[in-house]
């Protein structure tokens, strides 16, 4: 006699097996027979229901049969999807009825696996690349990245700048996005590598001819309300088309930018030269120091093509700044031949908007508080911090 918990333990005979297949059967039978979309969606319940207490093996079997149906109900492709991987496999890779909401709910709940999966797919919609995006899981993040088929909104390419920050492999690839923007790609440029930082001064930099053609009545405007509006006044900084301060000239120690940079390769460069030099150029000390400081050195060309200094006095600046000019007795040091290339492509206006664009990003933005928050931070404190390229670009270059 059978004991009480055997009795009770569910049997798995051949009428449940042969049910169950029967169910996959007619779930996964194309459609423009007679089989009815009510009459598939009732044999689903009923088969989902018979999942719960399958094996693994019949589950895997279920999801092969169902890889490619797109007439599969969602909600049964859905529980299958969550499975582990080795079963959920098929249906991610390869089954299309699932929409942004199935997608999203699947990453959400699985595994770095099924993410990963997901991130494979051959359409990704927005919102799921943007969840993606926020997990911040490297291999994941750099199969999404790669994909054409990923729907990458800003949101998520603001995620992936600053993930970009700690997974440098990401940067040429989000580089050569079209959805990369601007702001994206100049604030990605400091944490770069060489190839990539030339590649974003090509692509991204502009002349600014229309907005300087539209803006400039304004000019006359300001200088008539003597420069007293501080939003305008910060505003015009990425317009103006005039790169070299005069005003900081007339206070200067040197006569011109040349002598600064001259100076500061004869004595050493100093913190009150690196100043001066900034102040010649018209940007902020913030900025010069950035730009200065700036381990590639691409930054520097950008600086010297923008302010109109000649080509001679690109290897001087490098030297000011112990920067290796030759490899050996002359031979050309790599790295400064790949700066002075970029100073060779680089057209004055095209410089002198990436400049400005810096200048106006970096120090009108800048503050200690940015520092101290970082570019992980939680949430805005107020819409500017939400939503201004400026702000973002502060935190995330300065917010180490």
């Amino acid at each position: 006699m059978e004991s009480i918990e055997q009795a009770e333990k569910p049997r798995t005979g051949r009428a449940r097996n042969t049910l169950f297949r029967r169910l996959v059967d007619i779930v996964s039978m194309p459609s423009g027979g007679r089989l009815t979309q009510q009459d598939r969606h009732m044999a689903a319940d009923i088969l989902l229901d018979m999942l719960f207490h399958a094996d693994n093996e019949d589950r895997a079997m279920c999801a092969r049969r169902l890889a490619q149906s797109k007439e599969a109900p969602r909600r049964l492709l859905r529980y299958l999807a969550q499975c582990p991987y080795k079963i959920a496999a098929p249906l991610l890779e390869e089954n299309e009825a699932f929409d942004a909401c199935d997608l999203r709910d699947i990453a959400m709940t699985g595994t770095p696996d099924h993410r990963l999966a997901i991130a494979k797919r051959k359409n990704i919609p927005g919102m799921v690349s943007d969840y993606l995006a926020e997990e911040g899981e490297d291999h994941v993040l750099k199969e999404l990245v790669s994909n054409n088929g990923a729907e990458l909104p800003e949101q998520a390419i603001d995620k992936l700048v600053r993930r970009s920050r700690d997974v440098p492999a990401l940067c040429p690839i989000i580089a050569d996005r079209l959805e990369t923007i601007p702001s994206h790609a100049l604030t990605l440029f400091w944490w770069a590598d060489g190839p990539t930082r030339k590649r974003i001064l090509q692509r991204y930099a502009s002349d600014r001819l229309e907005i300087i053609d539209s803006c400039k009545d304004v000019f006359e405007m300001m200088a008539d309300e003597q420069w007293a509006d501080p939003v305008a006044r910060k505003a015009i900084q990425l317009i103006e088309r005039r790169q070299r301060n005069r005003a900081a000239l007339e206070r200067s120690p040197f006569d011109s930018l040349e002598s600064a940079i001259n100076a500061a390769a004869l004595n050493g460069m100093d913190a009150q030269t690196a100043q001066e030099i900034g102040y010649l150029s018209g940007v902020k000390p913030v900025t010069a120091a950035k730009i200065l400081g700036d381990e590639g050195g691409e930054a520097l060309a950008v600086l010297c093509k923008a302010t109109g200094v000649k080509r001679d006095f690109l290897p001087v600046l490098w030297v000011a700044l112990k920067k290796p000019l030759e490899l050996e007795e002359g031979v050309v040091h790599p790295q400064y031949h790949h700066v002075s290339e970029v100073y060779e492509i680089l057209s004055v206006a095209k410089a002198q908007t990436i400049l400005r664009y810096w200048n106006w990003a970096l120090s009108s933005a800048y503050s200690p508080g940015a520092v101290q928050a970082g570019a992980g931070t939680s949430m805005p404190a107020n819409e500017e911090a939400e939503f201004s390229a400026a702000q973002r670009t502060a935190r995330l270059v300065f917010g180490r």
